[in-house]
């Protein structure tokens, strides 16, 4: 039985025991509670124990603050560093120990990337964490947090099949982008048998950190969603996102008129039965193919598209007005925003886009509209935890 039942107990303890003695209960509550966060009702105690350290602060993007950090404190006469904080009980976080870091603001750091290199790091007592090939962040996840699975080791799970292909448009003047293609278990190229298709774009992180085949794998076997084909489409620079994917109708056009094409000609595809989606500025990518021609898409996922003030605010502003006044929408349309995302650009806007769809789904009743509030900021573990919710809603069983 744990010696202690709180943090709080423990510093209680801990803070009444002599200099010499502190630091073997530190050795104690570290053997007893290897992991961090340690989580009680809405209170996550974040632990760090290292010697020779100045400072130590988690890194957390929903602090107000420049640096967002929660500075920690040092257990006297020990290697223990700790802070407490609330949270609710839904919250999906990533956040990053900051070690000896100066704690000058970040927008006036000319070499950020270098002070994050020499400063900060993962949480080495939380196994909980997102991997992409630029980072590695911890996550907090708290007891109503969707669930965060590694959704590839799950072995009972029959599996479908990734195929590789190059993909170059003239259109958008490229050559050579990754193309994924999914296929579920059982797909048979060369039965009869037709499949509703969707495309996802930055499929470098679908195919990834998302892991959005393992995800299609595990909601087949169990029923929740349609057997269908997913593709997933490698973007181009980061840089490049915005001027690709908002309101671009050569994009719009290399879907329709050159990507759909070669899918046809080599997978068994029901083209009465597509789907488009993305994350960030690829949500809004295929809102726009959407919006163009619902006819052709009518499945819709958008993960926290930015609607509203920033980069490129023209266009985006005026997606509301489009989608409230369309004929015609996608009939089944997955929706999502964190409510720590920034207001003015994600938050606000797409309760409001949601408030517009829903009003919509009521008075005429033509389309299947599903909008959650995640406990997330703008990340991709956030984006992961909401994939089962956003297919299964998209493509259901019998729904064609």
């Amino acid at each position: 039985m744990p010696r202690w039942e709180s943090f709080n107990r423990f510093l209680e303890d801990a803070q009444a025991a002599n200099a010499a003695r502190r630091q073997a209960l530190v050795d104690e509550l570290l053997r007893e509670h290897p992991t961090s966060p340690w989580i009680e009702g809405r209170t996550a105690t974040f632990i760090y124990s290292g010697l020779g350290v100045k400072s130590v602060a988690v890194n957390l993007d929903i602090i107000q603050a420049d640096p967002p950090f929660l500075p920690m404190r040092n257990l006297p006469d020990t290697s223990l560093w700790y802070v407490q904080h609330g949270f609710a009980p839904d919250d999906l976080l990533d956040y990053m120990l900051a070690i000896d870091d100066p704690g000058t603001p970040l927008a006036n750091d000319k070499d950020l990337l270098s002070r994050i290199a020499r400063h900060w790091r993962t949480d080495p007592r939380n196994p909980l964490r997102m991997t992409t090939a630029q980072a590695e962040v911890s996550l907090l996840r708290m007891p109503k947090a969707r669930p965060l699975a590694d959704w590839s080791a799950m072995r009972a799970v029959p599996r479908g099949k990734i195929y590789e292909h190059e993909f170059s448009s003239v259109q958008m003047n490229f050559e050579g982008r990754k193309l994924w293609v999914y296929t579920p278990p059982g797909y048979d190229p060369t039965e009869p048998r037709l499949y509703p298709m969707l495309i996802l774009f930055d499929g470098q992180w679908m195919i990834g950190p998302l892991q959005v085949p393992q995800i299609a794998d595990a909601l087949i076997k169990h029923g929740r969603l349609e057997p269908l084909i997913i593709v997933m489409k490698q973007s181009g620079s980061q840089a490049s996102r915005l001027a690709d994917y908002v309101s671009n109708d050569r994009h719009y056009a290399a879907i329709l008129t050159e990507l759909l094409p070669f899918l046809q000609s080599q997978y068994n595809i029901d083209s009465t039965n597509l789907g488009v989606g993305g994350v960030d500025v690829g949500a809004i990518a295929a809102a726009h193919c959407a919006l163009k021609n619902p006819a052709v898409f009518s499945h819709l996922i958008m993960f926290s598209p930015p609607l509203g003030r920033g980069q490129a605010q023209k266009q985006l502003l005026e997606y509301a007005q489009r989608f409230e006044n369309a004929h015609l929408l996608p009939r089944r349309i997955f929706q999502s925003v964190g409510r720590y995302e920034q207001a003015a650009r994600f938050y606000k806007p797409n309760l409001a886009l949601a408030a517009i769809l829903q009003q919509r789904e009521i008075l005429r009743g033509d389309i299947d509209h599903e909008y959650v509030e995640i406990g997330s900021g703008h990340s991709l573990a956030a984006f992961k935890s909401l994939f089962p919710e956003a297919l299964a809603h998209t493509f259901p069983p019998g729904q064609a």
